[in-house]
């Protein structure tokens, strides 16, 4: 894909945005490294460069590595010794990251190299914008790596296309290293003293895997309040427990920016209006506390994008150059952080799809919902919904045990020497499989509550307190494949009502599901959201 006829994009080093970054993410387009970075880079390139020419010993510059550190390199050596390292560490298995993470991973990279720590040649940072720039794209298999010391094995198979070794993924074709450089009018690099070190240090693999993760429960759970909102008109819910008092009264940020943005999704509903005296006290917590448990998963959101926006600008090689010449070994490349961050998305994913799965088995429940049961006419010959719920349950089964922290599962590498790591990468990655299933599972209950909204519950005589405006005209036909008369829900709800008939008929007898569930996965899946949930997303604020 070109990049050419969009606008680009300046990266400037410690100061770029998460609403930058997921632009990056979300597609292709033109990178800019800030040209005040250079100074930076040279001064750190040219402390490395006096150290060789003094013959200092320091880690990393003229050392093995991990245990080997105390293995002094002789100076015709050292680009041997870079280049081995890079092939040696290229050990990674399984399936490539998918272009969206590598993306990043080439843009958090040249971000933490131009911060001027690492002692590299500016010339590598331009060639890995110029690899994104030119959509190629290393092919870096997403298994290998603990988090500690960085996430060698996948930024190694990265490193090996600037040397001409590896493989990029080009036009959907899988080129080699070498072709991948000749295709962006650059040869193959012989790497300096620290360079290919550095390229291998860092976390910008487990950060761009854990913000791909983030950005996707954003959209979950802008799609999860959709979905809770066309329930609680379903089942003609209260919304006596949304009322800012409540939330204000608590405190939690979170709680409170939910509860207005499920006040703004239902603001001018006439189905609202229509039963003040249903002799409904309570609805059940998946309705009634969507603020408080929603709200948690909001706050865990804002708690990660703050942790990985601050990650993805860091320099997290080993060892730093500062500009006063000193050269220190120290940690940064400990992947801690982004485990934390990537454990309490995996809580707040799982918890999005649990209760949205709680929501769908109350719409199915004629005792609970007053709707019939399985949201199927001529039930027994129908089963309707019954079995989608039973993906909804399974996928909520398994979402909880991918919640399990992956931070707590150290173990001891490189002949104890790295004796403690931090499983971050694992933590990052498997975030993508929840989200995906935590979309499946809020797209079954916005499918599902979307058809309890169409059967003919609704009342099409005015009762007392009912907008006259908001019913149909006398005589009116059925909209939208509404088997009977209704009321309007809010515009906002309205419309999203719209859009997932758009995708998914109404169900007036069983029918090959399959794709409709596909179809509403993609619905939970989209970017594309009104305002008032928007705003309260960490990307969008």
């Amino acid at each position: 894909m070109s990049t050419t006829t969009l606008s680009p994009l300046t990266l400037r080093p410690g100061n770029v945005t998460l609403a930058e970054l997921r632009r990056i993410h979300a597609a292709p387009l033109p990178l800019i490294l800030d040209p005040a970075a250079g100074a930076g880079m040279q001064a750190s390139q040219a402390t490395v460069q006096r150290i060789v020419d003094e013959d200092q010993v320091v880690y990393g510059i003229n050392t093995g590595f991990g245990k080997l550190a105390s293995t002094k390199i002789a100076h015709e050596r050292l680009a041997e010794l870079q280049r081995n390292l890079v092939l040696s560490h290229s050990v990674g298995t399984g399936d490539a990251l998918p272009d969206e993470v590598v993306r990043l991973i080439l843009a958090t990279k040249a971000i933490s190299l131009a911060r001027g720590h690492s002692g590299i040649r500016p010339e590598i940072v331009d060639a890995l914008l110029a690899m994104a720039n030119a959509n190629v794209l290393p092919v870096i298999p997403a298994k290998g790596s603990v988090g500690a010391s960085g996430d060698l094995a996948p930024l190694a198979h990265l490193a090996c296309v600037l040397i001409g070794e590896g493989q990029a993924k080009v036009n959907g074709s899988v080129i080699s290293g070498a072709e991948a450089m000749r295709s962006i009018g650059l040869q193959p690099f012989v790497l300096g003293p620290k360079e290919g070190l550095a390229l291998l240090n860092g976390t910008q693999v487990s950060t761009s895997l854990a913000l791909a993760g983030l950005f996707g429960a954003e959209s979950v759970l802008a799609a999860a309040l959709v979905a809770g909102c066309l329930s609680l008109e379903a089942i003609k819910g209260s919304v006596k427990p949304f009322d800012a008092r409540i939330h204000e009264a608590r405190g939690q940020a979170g709680q409170i920016a939910v509860a207005a943005a499920v006040r703004a999704l239902l603001d001018g509903s006439a189905i609202d209006t229509s039963h003040p005296h249903c002799g409904r006290v309570q609805d059940p917590y998946s309705i009634r506390c969507v603020p408080q448990v929603m709200g948690a998963c909001l706050d865990n959101l804002h708690h990660a994008a703050r942790v990985l926006t601050t990650e993805a600008n860091a320099a997290s090689d080993n060892p730093l150059v500062f500009s006063n010449g000193d050269v220190i070994s120290g940690g940064n490349f400990h992947a801690e952080p982004v485990a934390f961050a990537a454990d309490i998305l995996a809580l707040a994913v799982a918890e999005i799809g649990a209760i949205s799965e709680r929501r769908l088995s109350l719409l199915l429940d004629p005792g609970l919902s007053g709707l019939p049961a399985f949201l199927i006419r001529d039930s027994g010959v129908n089963s309707g919904f019954m079995i989608a719920q039973v993906t909804a349950a399974a996928l909520a089964a398994e979402n909880q045990c991918l919640a399990n922290p992956s931070s707590v599962t150290s173990l001891p590498t490189s002949a104890n020497q790295e004796d403690h790591v931090s499983m971050a990468t694992y933590g990052a990655r498997r975030l993508a499989d929840m989200v995906r299933n935590a979309a499946v599972m809020v797209g079954i209950e916005a499918m599902a509550a979307a058809q309890g909204m169409e059967f003919d519950r609704r009342p099409v005589a005015p009762t007392l307190g009912t907008d006259v405006s908001s019913l149909p005209p006398e005589g009116a036909q059925p909209a939208l494949g509404r088997p009977g008369g209704w009321l309007k829900s809010s515009p906002l709800i309205e419309a999203q009502f719209a859009a997932i008939r758009q995708r998914v008929a109404y169900l007036e007898q069983d029918r090959y599901l399959a794709p409709d569930i596909e179809s509403m996965r993609e619905w939970a899946q989209q970017s594309a959201w009104p305002a008032a949930l928007a705003q309260c997303l960490p990307s969008h604020a």
